[in-house]
């Protein structure tokens, strides 16, 4: 942690500020987890040591809940499996996942003796729990998690006081982290690090936090110079300033009072009006945002009951409102074309689900960070599309431009900056040869496919990609 030093920010309370100069893409630290387990509704598809999703995974035999890659995997975690197996199988279940994280670490204090370990610039008691801004229905639900906590934990085990409980079940409901898998697609499981605690948010961060090989890395995302302050943002950018304002209120009890909340940056691109013609009154904007808003409730329903050519209906006839009215960047029009385009390549809709896949990063690269992980993700996302739509020209710009992101945001050694890498190499390769003879790549592009099954794309989800925080819900 010698790049870093702790420091009072004014009206943030601690921060995290650099001590040396760095550079886009440098990792300013890596910290593994004082504590991290995998979430409720993935423990039997998670490793419970490493967190890498795999199709079969051997079960602890003992407790029958744990689940790890192989014996290597086992072996590593069963200091920290050991006191939760045998409360497990005593109880015969195990709790949700915010009891059983507080138990790893309660466990971990008791075998150590503190909450400061080498390499963390603070402790656990020193975190913040926000207890004392607890609404009613939090309090409540506090009480439940108490209860929850006592009745799993073993009485052989160290007793901890009430009030320090409620401390270590604050801190998950506030800092924990979230884990993704190995290819960063998916969040699959919640940790406490400690110095990560410490770095502040701002809606146009300096840095990004990426989960890699078991270790978050904090990593810059331009230069930053000796003595500025380290900044990560906790929401996603794609929201008017009012919006993630109230968001990170309520989700982490503090008012934003970065640049672009102060100054509402580019808020007036993400309401934007379409130009050109008669400007659309205030009245028919606000009812076309309304209908938007109205639709992708409609939309999340159809979704999480797989119904996907209703979301497609649903996804077009707002388009339709919404092209006549909307301005290229608005918020509301992009996140149809998001879920339009994501849908449509499930549902083999290759061509269309391009043209709405370019609609969507165009507006994306006008909103986000030029090192905006979403950013990255979006472009590499569209650019297999537009690969397989035969468009190897955009697809390949794309995918050379998505690569040159995640390298910042996600390094070179990260498994999908390394998958990523494969497929710009692939179709820089095919864009090559498409230059060479047109005519003749399409042939062969024609006769590789028919000798290969379809490749169905996976199916949507409602969930978004990993955030940074995992806030209770």
């Amino acid at each position: 942690m010698e790049t870093v030093e702790l420091f009072s920010a004014e009206g943030k309370g601690r921060g995290l500020k650099a001590t040396k100069e760095q550079w886009a893409g440098d990792v300013i630290f890596a910290e593994r987890a004082y504590a991290a387990v995998v979430f409720d509704s993935l423990t039997h598809l998670v490793c419970h040591t490493c967190f890498k999703r795999h199709e079969k995974l051997h079960r602890c035999g003992q407790c029958k809940f744990a689940h790890y890659c192989d014996r290597t995997c086992q072996k590593e975690g069963w200091a920290k499996h050991k006191s939760e197996c045998s409360a497990v199988k005593k109880q015969g279940k195990a709790p949700n996942e915010n009891i059983r994280l507080a138990a790893q670490i309660l466990w971990r204090i008791e075998r150590e003796g503190g909450g400061l370990t080498e390499g963390s610039l603070v402790s656990i008691d020193e975190l913040q729990n926000h207890v004392e801004h607890f609404g009613d229905e939090e309090k409540k639900e506090l009480r439940v998690d108490l209860e929850s906590f006592l009745e799993f934990w073993p009485p052989n085990s160290k007793q901890f006081g009430m009030q320090y409980i409620s401390h270590i079940l604050g801190v998950i409901n506030c800092n924990g982290f979230t884990l993704s898998d190995q290819r960063g697609l998916q969040a699959v499981g919640v940790g406490i690090f400690p110095n990560l605690c410490m770095v502040n948010h701002d809606c146009w961060p300096n840095c990004s936090v990426i989960f890699n090989n078991g270790k978050i890395e904090l990593r810059a995302l331009g230069k930053i110079s000796p003595g500025e302050e380290l900044t990560v943002s906790y929401v996603d950018f794609l929201n008017v300033g009012e919006d993630r304002r109230q968001q990170l209120k309520k989700q982490y009890y503090f008012d934003c009072t970065c640049q672009h909340c102060q100054k509402g940056i580019k808020d007036d691109l993400m309401l934007a009006v379409k130009e050109g013609g008669e400007k659309p009154s205030q009245e028919t904007v606000k009812e076309i945002i309304q209908y938007s808003k109205d639709t992708l409730e409609k939309i999340d329903k159809a979704r999480s009951e797989g119904v996907y050519h209703e979301v497609v209906k649903l996804c077009r006839e707002c388009l339709a409102k919404q092209e006549a009215i909307l301005g290229d960047t608005n918020i509301y029009l992009l996140r149809i074309l998001s879920i339009l385009s994501e849908v449509l390549s499930y549902l083999q809709h290759i061509n269309e689900a391009a043209g709405c896949s370019k609609r969507m990063v165009d507006g994306y690269v006008k909103l986000y960070h030029p090192n905006n992980a979403q950013l990255g993700m979006a472009l590499m996302r569209a650019g297999v599309t537009h690969w397989h739509a035969g468009l190897i020209e955009v697809g390949h710009e794309m995918l050379c431009k998505a690569y040159a992101v995640l390298l910042v945001t996600h390094g070179p050694s990260h498994p999908i900056t390394k998958d990523l890498e494969a497929m710009r190499v692939q179709s820089e390769m095919e864009l090559r040869m498409f230059q060479q003879n047109e005519f003749m790549y399409y042939k062969m592009r024609e006769a590789a496919l028919q000798n290969q099954k379809i490749q169905v794309m996976p199916e949507p989800t409602n969930e978004v990609s990993p955030g940074i925080f995992q806030k209770k819900q």
